[in-house]
């Protein structure tokens, strides 16, 4: 999901003081006030834990340098341990590094990147490969919404740089109430989320979410808003994550 391929500067990660009102706010000023809402860019210099499902993530940020991490135990294998940084990923079982392919070193990378990448939603979203544009506002359950859609680069936009995102942005909390997403890993396939139980974690905002996919593929993800008042969307399965500890460097 981008992150090693798009690692944010300094500059990227600059917020604007805004001055006009939030009816005139362009897209990079809503993901700002999202990530501001979130906890700021002291998560950019952070040591995060948590367990999802049945293993065990931490996510290491220091600016540039960025390392993430997933921990197991496999009932063949042992004791698992991944690591992805800036200088590539590796896999160590039972204490002893396990020489990788090109073909599983990939899928073991996308698969400890895209839990941490969905974990760090919205700091991630000023990567330098990421295009923003704001869509018209839409309205969910009653509720008014900033809608973003997010485009990639494909130079410095890694292997998924086709993946194509949408955020509904609350207007008054700057929460990511709902996104939708389309990739190709895995066959392709489109997937819309739903925010539920946030709570705030030593000043970082941490949420779970509905998993949802839609019950017609041909649906555009622009229209997902609709379709989802819709009962358009089918329940997948939820996204928990347990036992979250977040330090600051």
């Amino acid at each position: 999901m981008h992150i090693f391929t798009t690692i944010c500067s300094l500059s990227t990660v600059v917020f604007i003081a805004i001055s006009c009102s939030d009816k005139s706010l362009d897209a990079q000023q809503v993901i700002d006030k999202s990530i501001e809402a979130y906890g700021g860019i002291q998560l950019y210099t952070s040591d995060i834990e948590f367990d999802f499902r049945d293993k065990h993530y931490r996510s290491y940020t220091n600016w540039d340098e960025m390392s993430y991490e997933r921990m197991f135990e496999d009932d063949s294998l042992g004791d698992v341990h991944d690591v992805l940084n800036n200088d590539g990923f590796t896999r160590t079982v039972n204490g002893r590094v396990v020489e990788l392919d090109e073909e599983w070193t990939g899928k073991y990378s996308q698969s400890v990147n895209s839990v941490i990448y969905f974990f760090r939603i919205p700091f991630n979203l000023n990567d330098a490969a990421v295009n923003k544009e704001l869509l018209p506002d839409a309205t969910i359950r009653g509720k008014e919404y900033y809608k973003v859609r997010i485009l990639f680069d494909q130079e410095d936009g890694g292997e998924d740089y086709q993946d194509h995102f949408i955020y509904w942005v609350h207007k008054e909390t700057f929460i990511i109430d709902y996104f939708a997403y389309s990739y190709s890993t895995d066959g392709g396939g489109k997937r819309f989320r739903e925010m539920i139980n946030i709570r705030d974690i030593n000043g970082l905002k941490v949420v779970d979410y509905i998993n949802y996919e839609p019950k017609n593929v041909n649906t555009s993800l622009e229209d997902f808003d609709t379709y989802f008042e819709q009962s358009g969307m089918e329940e997948l399965s939820r996204i928990e994550n347990q036992k979250i500890v977040v330090k600051y460097l």
